[in-house]
């Protein structure tokens, strides 16, 4: 474990590979960068180095439940101050799902530090705009009024986040309730402001307005139907499509481990993608 300060909060990352050009990977959902490892060293052997690391509240990272803006714009500011951080910008910026969303919200915040984009499994479409709400905040924010810090604390996701990283522990439990509440309750507001189709919270304005070249994986299942890969390649121009050899899954999710047969054709696709665009 290697633990960066970045703007006051202990984030946890690791670099991959020892040599070329850079690529931070977000992994999805609220998941630890844990299950990209695999992937990551598949692209290490390509030439790369690969950058992943847990986002504030996640993973092995510290957990603060604090800031008016919504809690992906917050990532994307911890991203842009990690790339400075370790001195290595402009870098290709990717991710699955949560994470290929929060690599396009990098790009519109922090222009500066994205050399191109790479996107898996984009999320958007009703039954997405359903589903993540809840689990992200919604089901939180009714641990806390049912039962206070301590319910929120017992809650799948916190304890692993408590096992991961020990102060989380003492931290949630003197939060004041009320306090957790109002600052989830924002976050939610901002999650489902933005729109739920074609791509969920991102703007076709947004899409349009991306500048660097762009890589687009679609996901197969209800969260992330490849329609909504299809349609942001679609948007975001000169954006190339790579297509998987799958079909739709009637399913909820398919969790990113379940790609794993697909890694080495996803490593190669990647790093010919980064290749070209090395010195965009």
């Amino acid at each position: 474990m290697t633990i960066a300060n970045i703007r006051g909060i202990n984030l946890n990352y690791e670099v991959i590979g020892t040599s070329g050009p850079w690529l931070l990977l977000i992994s999805g959902g609220r998941r630890a960068y844990r299950e990209f490892v695999p992937l990551a060293m598949k692209i290490a052997d390509e030439g790369f180095r690969v950058l992943l690391h847990d986002r504030r509240n996640t993973g092995a990272s510290q957990i603060v439940i604090e800031g008016e803006q919504g809690e992906e714009e917050i990532w994307t500011d911890d991203i842009a101050a990690l790339i400075e951080h370790l001195g290595i910008g402009p870098v290709f910026v990717g991710g699955a799902s949560s994470g290929a969303r929060t690599s396009m919200l990098t790009y519109l915040r922090h222009p500066k530090v994205v050399r191109a984009l790479i996107l898996m499994r984009v999320t958007g479409g009703a039954f997405a705009a359903g589903r993540l709400p809840p689990m992200y905040y919604g089901d939180l924010i009714r641990a806390a009024r049912e039962g206070g810090m301590a319910a929120v604390c017992a809650t799948e996701q916190y304890q692993e986040r408590i096992a991961a990283y020990p102060p989380n522990g003492p931290y949630l439990m003197g939060l004041d309730p009320e306090h957790y509440i109002r600052v989830m309750s924002n976050w939610l507001r901002i999650f489902t402001s933005g729109p739920v189709a074609p791509v969920m919270g991102v703007r076709e304005d947004q899409l349009r307005a991306i500048a660097v070249p762009t890589l687009v994986v679609p996901g197969n299942d209800k969260t992330h139907a490849s329609a909504s890969g299809e349609a942001a390649a679609r948007l975001i121009p000169g954006a190339e499509l790579f297509a998987l050899p799958i079909e739709d899954q009637d399913v909820p999710l398919i969790p990113f481990p379940e790609w794993a047969p697909h890694e080495p054709a996803l490593a190669l696709a990647f790093a010919a993608f980064m290749q070209r665009h090395a010195h965009h």
